[in-house]
């Protein structure tokens, strides 16, 4: 699978450099294009981690490719951090695109990226500035971020329609549920109707140039509008020679792959969403390759559902999201070779049964405002965090959400979503959040609470749009956490937040 797909790609970039331009009537004209977004978020709340904050709200956040817990440390009922206060922050982003067209068949992109994680930040003197844009006085920070540089063109030598995308460019397959990131990397697009296919390769890392140390992924998308439904499937294949994807000495490897199918569209008035994931690999000790008990085997599923009702100015619905979860008696937290289990005998981690996302993925669309961070603020509250280093349970492995809503178009300038949900734990021998112990091991719950979530939009001017809301999650006993100063577990007030986003596109 991995050579056809490298070898259809090369021949792909044979073809576009190797032959002669083809014949134009008439030279294309150069055209440049910029577009963007600039916008400005507050944050109020009590009991929300903060995604990316490790330092702003007291506190060292948790791992970040985790496959169930921690929770982020700074929510840790110890060493009076912010357990159980309220918080508050605004927060800045930009983004500037550039386009450089020569016709319908070749482009070149250029994406900057601009953060202020915090207005009034500051950053160590000798530290990367990256996200410190905010910094009072002196703002001239060194907060400029290259997201994109990518080129594309057309290939008119292939019997079908053809698009070649070659660069650091984005990765999005079913991004609301699996995968999303930025990377370099070549993607071939062919359109055969009704079908589109795509092919990609990306390089996670070329660690060193003599050794088989690197990572890439190989993935394969197709889908089909059939009237009103459009259906797909994807495959993808991650092979990282080192795992966390880090410089130096590679620890471990991982060998993972993912298989998926979806379906988007109406039946009659009704709208219709649903997405399968499947993953299954294994993670191995690199350097003592002879050890297979330390082998981690992977193993786990996800599923999403939607059905929406429209009916004149409204629109009611019922999602369910689930995720299958970890057990904590044969994982541990960050599913690296060799580690002991979260609970029980102590024994070395063996198995991964939570549905993961691969690692650099970004983070995918949560599918509530506190829990698992979603709209109005980009996801940068909830519980979870992005895939980084490694694979994670990431956005719902091991929930189970089950969701009511209803919006309205008040007019065509304002409209407001309400949603209520119920949120279950599917962790074994422990829980996907709460650390709480009973008996000197991790305590199994399964209710982690109802979330209420109110989402309203108002449209300034064509391009200025204000949203503003907020929720509550009533936690069960799945959301507690232990006290290691009083050696008790206490139960978080319930957590809540309030947030507007204010954004100007062009």
């Amino acid at each position: 699978m991995k050579k056809f797909v490298v070898l259809s790609l090369i021949s792909f970039l044979v073809l576009a450099f190797g032959a002669v331009v083809y014949g134009q009537e008439k030279a294309p004209v150069l055209e440049f294009k910029a577009s963007g977004f600039i916008d400005v978020i507050s944050e109020y709340m009590m009991n929300v981690p903060q995604a990316g904050s490790a330092t702003s709200a007291g506190g060292a956040t948790g791992p970040v490719n985790t496959v169930f817990g921690p929770p982020v440390a700074y929510m840790l009922p110890a060493n009076n951090q912010a357990f159980d206060k309220k918080m508050a922050y605004m927060e800045n982003r930009g983004r500037l695109k550039f386009d450089a067209l020569m016709g319908k068949e070749m482009s070149g992109t250029f994406q900057f990226e601009f953060d202020s994680t915090r207005w009034g930040e500051r950053a160590p003197a000798a530290a990367d500035q990256r996200n410190y844009a905010g910094h009072w006085g002196v703002a001239d920070r060194g907060a400029l971020e290259l997201k994109h540089m990518y080129l594309s063109f057309g290939m008119p030598w292939i019997p079908v329609p053809t698009t070649i995308t070659a660069g650091i460019s984005p990765l999005a397959i079913r991004p609301g549920v699996f995968l999303l990131t930025d990377g370099p990397g070549v993607t071939a697009a062919m359109k055969i109707d009704p079908a589109t296919i795509k092919l990609a390769w990306f390089k996670a890392l070329e660690n060193r140039d003599w050794a088989a140390d690197d990572a890439d992924l190989y993935a394969i998308e197709a889908n089909a509008k059939i009237q009103t439904i459009t259906v797909g499937g994807y495959y993808v294949l991650f092979n990282m020679n080192s795992y966390p994807v880090a410089d130096g000495e590679p620890g471990a490897s991982s060998n993972m792959w993912w298989v998926g199918a979806y379906m988007d569209g109406k039946v009659g008035p009704v709208n219709l969403n649903f997405d399968f994931i499947y993953d299954k690999g294994k993670n191995q000790d690199r350097r003592n390759l002879a050890a297979k008990a330390a082998d981690i085997k992977f193993s786990g599923w996800g599923a999403v559902a939607n059905v929406g009702f429209p009916w004149e100015k409204f629109l009611f619905g019922f999602s369910s999201i689930y995720g299958s979860g970890a057990d904590a008696n044969k994982t541990s937290t960050t599913a690296i070779p060799g580690q002991a289990v979260a609970s029980g005998s102590g024994a070395i981690s063996s198995k991964v049964g939570a549905y993961i996302i691969p690692a650099g993925t970004e983070g995918t669309t949560g599918y509530s405002l506190i829990l698992c961070g979603a709209g109005i603020n980009r996801g940068n509250t909830g519980y979870f965090q992005a895939a980084s280093g490694g694979h994670a349970a990431a956005t719902f492995g091991g929930l189970w959400i089950n969701k009511l809503y209803g919006a309205l178009e008040v007019s065509p300038q304002f409209k407001t979503r309400i949603e209520a949900m119920y949120i279950r734990d599917n962790t074994k021998n422990g829980n996907t959040i709460g650390n709480a112990l009973e008996g000197g091991l991790l305590r199994d719950d399964k209710d982690i609470g109802w979330e209420i979530d109110w989402v309203n939009t108002l449209q300034l001017y064509k391009n200025l749009s204000f949203q503003f809301g907020g929720g509550m999650l009533f936690a069960g006993d799945a959301m507690d956490f232990r006290n290691t100063t009083t050696n008790t577990n206490d139960s978080p007030k319930n957590p809540w937040v309030i947030t507007t986003n204010l954004t100007y596109s062009f």
